[in-house]
C-alpha cells in the first residue's frame, strides 16, 4: 500500500527536521522541505504531495496564507497549517484559503497523525461530493438526460438508462426501481420519483407501483404482466388514468 506523501513548508530548520522525523515514525513518507512559499508552489507541481504542511507565518515576501492560496488555483491538494498563533484573527485570516486542518505548535505526534488522516478524509470526501455534482450539472445541461437517470447505489452515482427500468416499487420511506439487469433501492417518495420519469412512457397503476408501459405484455382486471413475468397490480383508483395512457382497440 503506498504510503501517504508529506511536503512540509518550514522556515524554522529544527522544526522541519523535527517534524520530518516525527513523519516517518509515523510512516509516512517526507517528499520535501522548503521554507519559502514560492518554493513550496514549484515543489508542488514537482513532487505532487497528498498533503502539505505549512506553517502560517513564513520568512519572505509571500506568507503561508498567501502560498496556500496561490497552490489551491492549481492544484487539488488539502494543507495544514501548523502554527504558534491560535487568536481569532490568525485563524481569521487563515481560513480565507480555505485549509483542511490546524496544528497549533507544540504538538504531539498523535495529534499530528488525527490531523492529517482527517484533514485527508474530508478532503477526499469533499473532492467526490464535487465530482459528483459536476456530473449532476452536466446531466442538466445535456439534452439527452431525459433518456438515463443517475442513483447512488454502494456510496457511487450509478447510470440507468431508462428503457432498461421495468417497474418502480415503493416500501414505506424507499423506492426500489427495478432493472434488467438489477435493482436499485433509493430514499424517495413515489410521488418524487414520478416526476422524473417521462409521463409518455411510465404510468402509476398502483399507489405501490410505476410501470413502463412498452414493458407490458398483458393485462387483466387486477394485474399487468410485464417482460420476464412479472405481476404488479393494478389499484382501483389508479385504473381509469392507467387505461388512457395505453392503446386498445
Amino acid at each position: 500500500m503506498k504510503k501517504t506523501s508529506v511536503l512540509i513548508v518550514e522556515d524554522e530548520v529544527i522544526i522541519a527536521r523535527d517534524l520530518s522525523q516525527t513523519l516517518t515514525k509515523l510512516g509516512y513518507t517526507v517528499v520535501g522541505h522548503c521554507v519559502k512559499g514560492e518554493d513550496a508552489i514549484e515543489m508542488v507541481e514537482d513532487k505532487t504531495p497528498d498533503i502539505i504542511l505549512m506553517d502560517i507565518m513564513l520568512k519572505g515576501d509571500m506568507t503561508g496564507i498567501d502560498a496556500a492560496k496561490e497552490i489551491r488555483k492549481k492544484f487539488q491538494v488539502p494543507i495544514v497549517y501548523l502554527t504558534a498563533y491560535s487568536d481569532e484573527d490568525s485563524i481569521g485570516r487563515a481560513n480565507t484559503s480555505g485549509p483542511a486542518g490546524y496544528l497549533v505548535k507544540p504538538f504531539k505526534a498523535n495529534d499530528l497523525r488525527a490531523t492529517i488522516e482527517t484533514a485527508l478524509y474530508r478532503f477526499n470526501e469533499e473532492v467526490k461530493l464535487k465530482k459528483q455534482n459536476e456530473m449532476l450539472y452536466h446531466l442538466v445541461q445535456n439534452k439527452e438526460s431525459k433518456d438515463i437517470l443517475f442513483v447512488k447505489s454502494s456510496f457511487q452515482l450509478v447510470k440507468v438508462v431508462m428503457k432498461d427500468i421495468l417497474y418502480v416499487e415503493a416500501l414505506k420511506d424507499y423506492v426500489t426501481l427495478h432493472t434488467i439487469s438489477g435493482k436499485y433501492i433509493i430514499r424517495s417518495t413515489m410521488k418524487s420519483i414520478q416526476e422524473k420519469l417521462p409521463a409518455d412512457r411510465f404510468v402509476r397503476v398502483h399507489r405501490s407501483f410505476i410501470v413502463r408501459i412498452d414493458k407490458i405484455i398483458s393485462i387483466d382486471h387486477t394485474k399487468v404482466i410485464l417482460e420476464y413475468n412479472k405481476d404488479v397490480p393494478v389499484g382501483g383508483l389508479y385504473k381509469d388514468e392507467f387505461l388512457k395512457k395505453i392503446n386498445t382497440i
